[in-house]
């Protein structure tokens, strides 16, 4: 397989929307830079839409990617494989953390169920469940094409319903477990550094995690940066689904906030599947588990926000939006210092 059979060329980010954007903003009524990130965020959003000003966002969507894994049979999670069916099932209830978020910030929320262990009417289902990473492959080149596959139809399919941002969110047990050794095999970081807590673990559940952690990287080894060998390997369908997925709305200029370790190893992937994607995503915010630290490094990214959270399923992404929503409402609502009246002259 080739990034050619699944993904157009990306574009760039349009650099004079970005330099006029700077412009309007200098022209704002306030001292130049005073309002930090914000301005940063907004020039960023101006070159991603190639508009200045940027148009407002007004169709935020999540997208969670549901699937289970072979390695949570090691023991990896505090919870039982069969919670990520539960969650699902209570996400699509309304009574999970990311509902309230999104429903505090005006987002919908759409699930899809990729892999997991159950039999599934989901369109874009490709298995059930994965293999256990650390002694097999997480599944065959045919399933890693499916999911890929479906990962661009999602896209393609919220951004002609009118998304103009995205949110990528994960859900299933065993999958930080995952994420740790995407990581590390790309960073060529140590098991023992990428390896987080998860859930909440103890010293006695990390070791075996950071066992299969260590043996799943062993097993990508041979593979160096090939991200569909790495992700047939070590991977699995929903977060080979949601790498693509991320790929495919950087090529259709669409922005995407990147949620925590999970997605962001994805989003390591996706960049290698489609080079220059990355230039289309923010981070939302950092979680706690030491793997993301180390896949936003090589990002780039810097996160707009630190709340210590680690729940997943697109909910520190989604808490961030509400920041890139003000850094574009800016352009919309500031007065320019000629339209106010107010003096330029500033003294020291």
């Amino acid at each position: 397989m080739e990034s050619t059979d699944f993904f157009s060329h990306v574009p760039d980010l349009s650099a004079a929307a970005r330099a006029k954007a700077w412009k309007v903003q200098s022209q704002l009524t306030k001292p130049p830079g005073s309002l930090g990130r914000l301005e940063e965020i907004g020039a960023w959003m101006a070159s991603v839409q190639d508009a200045v000003p940027p148009r407002a966002i007004k169709k935020p969507r999540v997208v969670v990617f549901a699937g289970d894994h072979g390695i949570a049979a090691r023991g990896v999670s505090n919870f039982d494989p069969i919670v990520s069916i539960q969650t699902f099932d209570n996400i699509a209830e309304g009574g999970a953390g990311v509902c309230a978020l999104a429903a505090t910030h005006g987002v919908e929320i759409r699930l899809v169920d990729i892999s997991l262990d159950r039999e599934s009417t989901d369109p874009h289902h490709v298995r059930r469940s994965s293999g256990a990473i650390d002694v097999e492959d997480a599944m065959s080149e045919d399933e890693l094409a499916a999911a890929l596959n479906a990962g661009i139809d999602i896209a393609n399919e919220e951004i002609d319903g009118g998304a103009d941002i995205l949110i990528p969110g994960d859900l299933g047990i065993g999958n930080t477990t995952i994420a740790a050794a995407l990581i590390g095999a790309y960073t060529r970081t140590e098991p023992v550094k990428v390896t987080g807590r998860g859930s909440g673990i103890d010293d006695a559940t990390w070791k075996p995690k950071v066992a299969a952690v260590r043996d799943a990287m062993f097993r990508a080894r041979p593979f160096g940066r090939d991200p569909f060998k790495v992700l047939a390997a070590i991977g699995s369908p929903d977060i080979a689904t949601m790498a693509a997925f991320m790929a495919q709305a950087a090529s259709r200029r669409i922005p995407v906030i990147l949620d925590g370790a999970i997605v962001t190893a994805a989003g390591l992937w996706a960049n290698r599947l489609a080079p220059g994607a990355s230039s289309f995503w923010i981070a939302g915010h950092r979680s706690p588990e030491p793997a993301h630290g180390y896949a936003l490094r090589e990002l780039e990214l810097t996160p707009i926000l630190d709340l210590g959270m680690r729940l997943g399923e697109g909910s520190g992404a989604v808490e961030a939006l509400p920041h890139i929503r003000a850094a574009v409402n800016i352009f919309h609502h500031m007065a320019t210092f000629a339209d106010a009246g107010v003096n330029t002259a500033f003294h020291s």
